[in-house]
Parts: C-alpha cells; sequence; structure tokens
C-alpha cells in the first residue's frame, strides 16, 4: 500500500511513481531530458542565490549537473505546479513541477541512467508496477538513503549519454551561448544575430522559438500573460503571436547606436524586399528612423523625393550628413516629429529649412569693388542681354559670404532667390568673365525654367540658353 506521499517500499529503497510512462514525449531525445535537469539546476540557483551551476562532461558518457541550492527531496517529484516558481515569473524558468520528471522518463526511454544527489536522499529510475495495479507499470523514483549527506545543493549523474547531446542541451539555454548582448532595456535584451545561424527567442534565458528571418535574437525578461500560458510543457515552438508584442516593446524601447545603425540599414534595404521581419513592423520602421536621427547627421528621404531633390540632397551630403531612404508610410509619421532625444526629425524639409537659413550675406557695393573686378560686373548687362524673352529679375547682388553652416563648394558661386526676385553672385566669381558668366546665366535659368537644380525642366531651360548664347557669338563672327 503506498504511504500519503506515494512512496512504496521495495528491497533497495523506496518507489515513488511518477505516474509516467517511458513513451511519454516521444518527440525529445536526450539532450531535452538534459535541458530539464539544467532548467531546474538554474532556478534552484536563482531562487537561493547561490553560486553558479557546474556542468560537467567526463570525456566518456557521462554529465553532471549541479547546484548548491536546498537539495532536492522526494516530495518534489509530487508537486504539480510550482508556487514558489510561478510567483516569480520573470526570475525562472520552470513553472509546471513537472520538467524533472519529464526528464527522467525522456532519458529512461534512451537508455540513459540517472542518480541524483542531495543531503536528503540519492535517487535513481526504475519501471515498477504500480500499487495495486500489478499490470500497469510507470516509472517511480527510487529513493535512497543519501549518499552524501554533507553536500550542498543537488547533483544530476546522467549515465549514457554523449558530449554533443549536453552541448545540444546547453545552447537551449542564452547564458552558455556566448552571443552579442547589444542592449538591455526593461522589457527585454537584444542580442546580436549569430554568424550563419537563425535567431532565437528567449524567455528569462531559456529558447522557445527560432526565427530565420529576424535581425537579432531577443531575450524577454518582463513577460506577459501572453508569453506565460504559451510556454507549454515541451518549451519550444512557442507561437510567434504569443512573444512579437514583447519583442516589438524591446525594440521601441531600444537608444543605442549600435541597435540604431543595423535598424537603419535593414529599413533603406526594405523597398527591395531585403530587410529582415522586425522591418515590416511599421512601429519599427518609424523607431529606426528616430533612432538613428537621434546618433547620427542624417537626412531621410524617399524615393520620389531623391528625383525631385537631388540638387538639395547633394548638398546634404556634401555637409556631411547622411541620406536615408524610407518608405513614403514612415515619411509621413515622422514628419515634424522629434526623434528619441528631443530633436527634430531632419526630413528633406526639415534639411531645406536649414539649408536655407545657412545663407548669409555681406553685401558688397559696387564701388568697393576693385578695377578687374567692375571690369567683369560691367559686363553682366551684355551677358544677359544675349538671352531674349528672359525673366524678370529684381536685382543682381554681390556678396562678400554666402554661407555661414556647411559645405562652401561651387554650387554656392551664386543663389536665386525666388521670394526677393533677385540673383546673388559670391565676389570670388568676379575674378574671372568665364566664371561670371557662367553663373549668371545658370541662376537666371532657376526663374526661367521655375525650377530646381538637376531638375528636366531646369536642364531644358540651361539646354535652350546655351544654344541661344551660341547662336548670338556665332552670329557675331
Amino acid at each position: 500500500m503506498a504511504s500519503p506521499e506515494g512512496i512504496a517500499a521495495g528491497e533497495d529503497g523506496k518507489y515513488f511513481d511518477l505516474n509516467m510512462k517511458e513513451d511519454l514525449l516521444e518527440a525529445w531525445g536526450p539532450s531535452d531530458g538534459i535541458r530539464e535537469i539544467i532548467a531546474n539546476a538554474l532556478d534552484e540557483q536563482v531562487l537561493t542565490g547561490t553560486d553558479s551551476v557546474d556542468i560537467e562532461f567526463d570525456g566518456g558518457d557521462t554529465a553532471r549537473i549541479r547546484d548548491y541550492g536546498r537539495g532536492l527531496r522526494h516530495e518534489h517529484f509530487a508537486q504539480e505546479e510550482d508556487e514558489e516558481k510561478l510567483s516569480s515569473p520573470d526570475e525562472v524558468i520552470g513553472k509546471f513541477g513537472v520538467g524533472l520528471k519529464d526528464a527522467l522518463a525522456v532519458l529512461y526511454r534512451h537508455g540513459a541512467e540517472v542518480t541524483i544527489h542531495s543531503r536528503h536522499n540519492s535517487f535513481t529510475v526504475e519501471e515498477a508496477p504500480k500499487a495495486d495495479f500489478e499490470d500497469v507499470e510507470t516509472l517511480h523514483a527510487v529513493v535512497h538513503s543519501p549518499e552524501r549527506p554533507g553536500m550542498e545543493g543537488t547533483e544530476a549523474v546522467i549515465e549514457g549519454v554523449t558530449g554533443a547531446d549536453l552541448e545540444q542541451a546547453k545552447r537551449n539555454f542564452l547564458q552558455f551561448r556566448g552571443e552579442e548582448r547589444i542592449e538591455e532595456t526593461k522589457y527585454g535584451e537584444i542580442y546580436g544575430r549569430p554568424e550563419g545561424e537563425e535567431a532565437a527567442i528567449y524567455v528569462t534565458g531559456l529558447r522557445v522559438a527560432t526565427e530565420p528571418d529576424f535581425l537579432f535574437s531577443y531575450n524577454i525578461t518582463n513577460t506577459t500573460k501572453k508569453v506565460r500560458d504559451a510556454l507549454n510543457r515541451e518549451r519550444s515552438n512557442v507561437g510567434r503571436t504569443a512573444y512579437t508584442p514583447r519583442v516589438k516593446k524591446i525594440l521601441q524601447e531600444a537608444e543605442s547606436e549600435a541597435v540604431a545603425e543595423r535598424l537603419t540599414a535593414d529599413l533603406e534595404g526594405f523597398k527591395e524586399g531585403e530587410s529582415h521581419d522586425e522591418l515590416g513592423w511599421k512601429p519599427i520602421q518609424v523607431h529606426a528612423a528616430k533612432l538613428m536621427n537621434s546618433h547620427q547627421d542624417v537626412v531621410f528621404t524617399t524615393v520620389s523625393e531623391q528625383q525631385e531633390d537631388r540638387d538639395l540632397l547633394d548638398h546634404a551630403k556634401r555637409d556631411g550628413k547622411e541620406v536615408i531612404t524610407v518608405p513614403e508610410n514612415v515619411r509621413e509619421e515622422i514628419r515634424g516629429e522629434t526623434d528619441t532625444s528631443g530633436n527634430q526629425m531632419q526630413d528633406v524639409e526639415a534639411y531645406r529649412e536649414e539649408y536655407n537659413e545657412s545663407f548669409k550675406y555681406e553685401w558688397v557695393e559696387e564701388e568697393d569693388l576693385t578695377g578687374e573686378e567692375r571690369a567683369v560686373w560691367d559686363r553682366r548687362h551684355e551677358i544677359l542681354g544675349l538671352i531674349d524673352d528672359r525673366p524678370h529679375v529684381e536685382a543682381i547682388r554681390i556678396s562678400e559670404q554666402m554661407r555661414i553652416t556647411g559645405a562652401e563648394d561651387w554650387k554656392t558661386r551664386g543663389v536665386w532667390e525666388t521670394p526677393e526676385r533677385q540673383i546673388v553672385i559670391h565676389r570670388p566669381v568676379l575674378q574671372n568673365l568665364t566664371d561670371f558668366a557662367a553663373t549668371l546665366l545658370h541662376e537666371l535659368a532657376h526663374p526661367k525654367s521655375r525650377a530646381k537644380d538637376q531638375t528636366r525642366e531646369f536642364e531644358e531651360a540651361l539646354t535652350e540658353m546655351l544654344g541661344k548664347t551660341a547662336t548670338e557669338a556665332l552670329g557675331r563672327e
């Protein structure tokens, strides 16, 4: 007759019925059984604040897993749900109270012999008839007197496994994989995806899913009920719908430049379908842009804006800015917004305003010009006279300086200012008649075409003016 604790007397100890058949969890291999024993040891380490778990392989066929906690007791085999672990869901791996029993059943089925030592008892595993049902055999833990009554913690000795089994089991745990942690947030951690491997999803350090098309691996350390409910008994193949909301939260909390750079590089491949799955989520696309804006000097643009504002974006590049292409919907989301550091998002319109404000003129009067400059300057009416039906220009002025910030390059030799309908010439241009004529006609092409640099309309107007000046020159000959 079984005792109240479920222990029956045997020839070599007492038999505790685990109420499990050895064919349970048929898809599990030895490494899955070892994984559960490691998980129990890691949980005990966390709950007791004791020394790190020791995991060893003797080079033959024996693995040893040792914690330094309170020591396994026979009553631990009777628990269904562990209230202690349930009260600390973000600190421990287990919660069902059946992981150890599952491990013993799987390892027994695969021919491995497990002996567990603590100061309370030593345990082995056998198949034996159920109490009062001699025709039904189940697995039993055989409870022996302790072989090591003075030991700290619990040691599981597993004979009949390989080093590969042990390593495969350890690879389920983040702490044994040596992955690069990029950033920690209040919801979880972001890890670099190992070269040549799939990304992984961990919950409190235990791998529960793999993601071949994710950019990063994630360790969820602040779980939700949905995540906890999805942690099935097999601890694997947890559905994406369970952990996706938490992964999004982790990414949206990210602030590091390392995460920003990888997200933004991936974002730029979105249009060509070359980005990872996280960048298919619009909130992550927007956050990636805000992160990059906070860390680097960038200008966000769309494909269409790159065509329409090529000249302006060339200026941006000369100013040392990185031009980043984003989808149209992301462009709309970041317009007028601030980044993660509170700075204005730098889209094309924001940069245009910055560029326009970078001009500050110091006007030069005609009487202040040198004789050589004056000789060039006086040819302006003659140059303009080469063009028929030229647009109205209110004034042509000379400035000692053009831009006070950003790069000074050839494109700032002259400026057409639409509101004032005036052309501004940089004084150094007056050193050479050819440069002056080229700059003057170039700026005149803007009001004539009513278009920006590097647009078709502007090029057509400039080409027409070239033709007319050439015709005039040939006619004079």
